[in-house]
């Protein structure tokens, strides 16, 4: 094996090995399993907040339009025919624009054709930071 080769090889083993390290200081999880998604102030901003991670599930938080210190997360795939679904806070609900269901922010269903509520998931908030369970 000449130099070349072999400063490759050892170049890929380290970086192979430093790969799990760079990608665990680059999650926003914590010890038990929640990920940060945002502040609570982004929150209050943006009237939502999206936790999208590839090859998993997207993940919208809302805060109860009726109670506002409680959180609900909830996956946005309409149960009828799995279109994706929006948030609407002037409607308080997940809006389906293939054949017009509607879920609460809990992800129970407010309007069929849909039979089934949506996904939901763990949600809360840990020093101003809203963390969902995937």
């Amino acid at each position: 094996m000449d130099r070349r080769t072999f400063v490759t090889w050892v170049g890929m083993g380290w970086l192979a090995s430093c790969l799990p390290v760079a990608l665990a200081a680059c999650s926003s999880t914590t010890e038990d399993g929640f990920h940060i998604v945002g502040s609570a102030a982004d929150l209050d901003q943006k009237g939502q907040l999206t936790y999208r991670r590839f090859g998993a599930e997207t993940v919208v938080v809302v805060r109860d339009p009726n109670q506002s210190e409680t959180l609900f997360a909830v996956t946005p795939k309409c149960t009828h025919q799995g279109c994706d679904l929006q948030w609407q806070s002037d409607q308080k609900a997940f809006v389906c624009p293939c054949h017009g269901a509607r879920f609460n922010a809990d992800g129970k269903v407010a309007k069929g054709p849909a039979g089934e509520a949506l996904k939901t998931h763990p949600v809360r908030i840990q020093d101003d930071s809203v963390q969902v369970k995937v």
